[in-house]
């Protein structure tokens, strides 16, 4: 049997009580080195003191360079990408963020598959979007493990749905089984065969996502220049020549799964939105007070070219209104 010894987890919303069961559940003696992101963004973390009361093993934010142990877990800090390094080294990245977190489930995940390969188990958990299914992928198709929770089982279950789309899984379970599932995983327990993904292409994208600066010749070996623009920035986006999942990168580091990518540019909408209603107000006071000054002078005929702007300006504010209200979910 092939014995696996690192087994990285990523999760959001709804994956907080699984974390502490798992916490509660895993034995003193994991034969493997545990790495977490849970989407936390720049919040203050208690997460690795409540693991470590929860359960036997000590949890800890890393420092960057810190070298990982078996039996210890580490957790992504807030507002840091949390990745592997050859030489069993944690390195802390304040990068870019990908899928609009920070930190982010797929820079673990894809650090882990590049460095360490068959030795990864990776474990999706609840939450919202996608993040986490490029790196599961990525995970699979080096020949690690993959553990997706039970969509079913979870409170929000677009991140689990996600990664199988994308990836597959070598099993699917509940929470309740979780600790389990890992344990075999990590005993040797036969994958299933992966969905087919450009190997070359993720160790090259692997590489690119941990550099600083990246220059576009660079992400033209990876992906093909598209009409999308980096919600985020507004920069030139990049396909990846990797349809499992469908994802996209920029030149300033911001990086996305399909679903990320949809919500992003449906915020960037509303924005627009809100915008054209802000400045449609602004006309409307404005006509408003040239009308009082018409009204003021006498001006008859001005008084009325004002209340036909306030006019078309209140129709075209309601219109934009009840977009918006048809958009919302």
């Amino acid at each position: 049997m092939n014995r696996r010894d690192i087994l990285v987890i990523g999760g959001s919303r709804g994956a907080f009580n699984v974390l502490r069961l798992l916490a509660m559940t895993l034995p003193v003696e994991l034969p493997a080195a545990v790495c977490i992101v849970l989407h936390v963004g720049r919040h203050d973390s208690v997460l690795p003191t409540l693991m470590s009361r929860w359960g036997r093993l000590p949890a800890s934010h890393p420092a960057n360079g810190e070298m990982f142990a078996k039996g210890r877990i580490y957790i992504a800090p807030p507002d840091r990408h949390l990745l592997l390094s050859p030489q069993c080294r944690l390195l802390l990245d304040d990068g870019a963020a990908e899928n609009f977190t920070r930190p982010a489930v797929d820079p673990l995940f894809r650090s882990a598959a590049h460095h360490y390969g068959a030795r990864v188990v990776g474990v999706v958990l609840s939450g919202d979007l996608d993040d986490g299914a490029a790196g599961l992928a990525a995970i699979r198709a080096h020949g690690g493990y993959g553990i997706v929770q039970e969509p079913a089982d979870c409170e929000t279950a677009s991140m689990p749905r996600a990664a199988l789309a994308a990836a597959g899984a070598d099993a699917i379970v509940g929470a309740e089984q979780l600790t389990q599932q890992i344990i075999a995983a990590l005993d040797g327990a036969p994958r299933k065969e992966p969905i087919p993904m450009n190997t070359p292409i993720l160790d090259l994208e692997a590489r690119v996502a941990q550099r600083a600066v990246v220059q576009p010749e660079e992400l033209d070996q990876i992906g093909e220049r598209s009409p999308l623009t980096c919600p985020d920035c507004g920069g030139t986006l990049w396909r990846i020549r990797d349809d499992h999942p469908l994802r996209y990168r920029c030149h300033t580091g911001h990086a996305f799964s399909a679903l990320s990518l949809a919500e992003g540019h449906e915020k960037v909408e509303e924005n627009a939105i809100w915008t054209a209603i802000r400045a449609l107000n602004e006309r409307i006071i404005f006509a408003r007070e040239r009308q009082l000054w018409a009204q003021r002078v006498g001006d008859k005929k001005q008084m009325d070219i004002e209340q036909a702007r306030i006019d078309e300006g209140t129709t075209l504010a309601q219109t934009l209104g009840e977009l918006l209200k048809s958009a919302a979910p």
